[in-house]
């Protein structure tokens, strides 16, 4: 069993909804710094995903600091105590920006689509307890 749940949805690119789930499962604290993380192969079965997109799903992760591949012990979740990077912040205004066109396409205003985003805070914070 994986330590970490997605539901793959068609129209989405696996490694997507793979990557975002085990990106939530860390930001939540389901995953915590120095838990193992499940065998490039071990994913594959699992998932039912090509070997392939398994490796590139680990890969990327440990790309961006949150997975870490430990010789002899295997693959890890990372610290997350780093501060974020010029490219982690530039992706956030991206997904800012996507975000403010969704919500003001659907005709939310700013209060409207701030208390969306405190109520997922909120969210993955309780999540960590």
């Amino acid at each position: 069993m994986l330590p970490f749940s997605v539901s793959l949805r068609e129209g989405v690119p696996v490694y997507e909804q793979v990557t975002y789930a085990v990106t939530r499962a860390i930001v939540s604290g389901q995953l915590r710094p120095g838990d193992l993380f499940p065998s490039v192969r071990t994913l594959s079965q699992e998932l039912k995903i090509n070997p392939n997109t398994a490796h590139r799903i680990v890969a990327a992760l440990v790309e961006q600091g949150l997975l870490v591949v430990r010789p002899g012990i295997g693959t890890e979740v990372a610290d997350a105590s780093r501060p974020p990077t010029p490219v982690h912040r530039e992706a956030i205004e991206q997904d800012a920006d996507r975000l403010t066109v969704a919500a003001r396409r659907a005709g939310l205003t700013l209060p409207d689509i701030l208390a969306v985003v405190r109520r997922q805070w909120a969210r993955l914070t309780n999540a960590r307890g």
